[in-house]
């Protein structure tokens, strides 16, 4: 069977059609939630989950920057479905602590200590779990779907005794606290008696801007990028 897109991909990720994407994100989660096609199951589980961040912004005009590290970790809900041929499909939902922002890399002509931007996050991603594996033993998951956060605080450290190009960001503090993008995902899962040990790598990819980016104002881009590293322990409410 062909399947037509009536949009390319790129249209997409063009200004003023992010929230397109972050639609249609959601819409394929809601899809992965109501398709009833396997053998099904009844499986939730809670717990906790807990590592660290690799943040970044992309800043036009841009910022020469490294990465800023950062600690993620909140709650997690899980509920398996159903099991079609070898994949377990699931969904998942967090809520976690997030910490990002910059660090901007000097050149070599500057003196002084690096700027850091520190932005602390509520973020809540609404996943979509896909699993390959045994019942009990090790499985392979694959993570995927929209996120939303609020910003809750963000302060600045530092910044060079000498000018770089781009300066309007040094003191100027975020203009929108709301946060959208997609993330995914992808780890391994240990199912043991005393519960489930997951470990994965997550990237984040925001859609929305903190700063405003209208013609007036100086940046026309100003969303994050995180990679991030985590834990998690699950155990079963019901099997």
């Amino acid at each position: 069977m062909n399947v037509y897109l009536p949009v390319s991909p790129g249209y997409l990720f063009r200004k003023g059609r992010r929230p397109a994407l972050f639609i249609a994100c959601l819409f394929l989660l809601c899809s992965t939630a109501s398709a009833q096609l396997g053998e099904q199951r009844s499986n939730f589980a809670v717990g906790i989950n807990g590592g660290m961040n690799y943040a970044m912004v992309t800043l036009s005009p841009s910022v020469k920057q490294g990465g800023q590290m950062g600690l993620n970790g909140g709650i997690t809900a899980r509920y398996i479905s159903e099991k079609y041929f070898a994949m377990i499909c699931g969904l998942q939902m967090e809520i976690n602590f997030s910490q990002r922002g910059w660090k901007e890399a000097l050149d070599e002509e500057q003196i002084g200590d690096p700027y850091f931007r520190t932005m602390n996050y509520i973020e809540v991603p609404f996943l979509a779990h896909l699993a390959f594996g045994r019942e009990r033993g090790v499985r392979f998951f694959l993570n995927l779907g929209p996120e939303v956060a609020f910003l809750l605080s963000e302060k600045e450290t530092t910044k060079p005794f000498t000018p770089v190009s781009t300066t309007e960001q040094y003191g100027k503090m975020a203009d929108s606290r709301f946060d959208y993008g997609i993330t995914g995902g992808a780890g391994l899962e240990i199912r043991t008696g005393a519960g489930n040990f997951l470990l994965e790598g997550r990237y984040y990819f925001g859609l929305a801007d903190f700063y405003n980016n209208t013609k007036k104002d100086y940046f026309s881009r100003s969303a994050h990028s995180v990679i991030s590293a985590k834990v998690t322990y699950l155990f079963d409410l019901k099997k």
